[in-house]
């Protein structure tokens, strides 16, 4: 399973039109296209930062919606009022404890590692990472994207909402260092997001 993510630094007053745009047309447009399993779409409102995701079945399917997603994708950002920055992943591994509902939220972190280390940080993430964060408060699902030619890596843990995540801030990070400690990962960046659309159909990767 493969990943395009999309991130948009929007207005802020446009927000809300963006998600609208995207849960109207983005979506159905998208369902037209062989190979396409979902989106999801985190917003950031103050800073203004949204992560659009799309899931394929192959790496194939990805690279050849590749002309036919730039035109749909561009409509969005336009929305949005915003640049967009694409990147492309392999979905390393998914995990859901159950299905997020509104008001949903998430916690990503960036991180990089040694290419060579991918496999190993991925097996981490799965044997110890993932039972780690299934007994934080509110713990909906997570998944970990990679890129392994580049070493980079970002990890996205959805939660039941804003105070949960709030609540499980600092055992989440003492679990991050340790954990990101073992498996050779320089964590880059965090960020935390409200999920407005969760419409991913991504089986279990663990």
């Amino acid at each position: 399973m493969y990943a395009r993510s999309t991130t948009i630094q929007a207005q802020p007053s446009a927000i809300d039109a963006g998600i609208a745009h995207v849960r109207d047309v983005t979506m159905p447009a998208l369902e037209d296209i062989p190979g396409c399993i979902g989106l999801s779409l985190l917003v950031d409102r103050k800073s203004g930062r949204c992560i659009a995701t799309t899931a394929w079945e192959t790496e194939d399917a990805m690279r050849e919606s590749a002309d036919r997603v730039r035109a749909i994708r561009d409509r969005a950002a336009e929305t949005f009022r915003g640049g967009a920055m694409i990147e492309h992943w392999e979905i390393a591994a998914l995990h859901r404890d159950h299905r997020s509902r509104e008001g949903a939220c998430a916690r990503v972190v960036w991180s990089k590692m040694d290419p060579s280390r991918a496999d190993s940080a991925i097996d981490t993430y799965k044997s110890q990472a993932l039972p780690a964060m299934e007994g934080l408060e509110g713990f909906c699902s997570a998944s970990l994207l990679v890129d392994r030619a580049s070493g980079r890596g970002v990890s996205s843990v959805t939660f039941d909402n804003a105070d949960a995540m709030d609540r499980n801030r600092d055992q989440a990070t003492a679990m991050r260092d340790r954990i990101a400690g073992q498996a050779g990962m320089e964590v880059t960046d965090i960020g935390e997001f409200e999920l407005a659309l969760a419409h991913l159909r991504v089986p279990e990767l663990v």
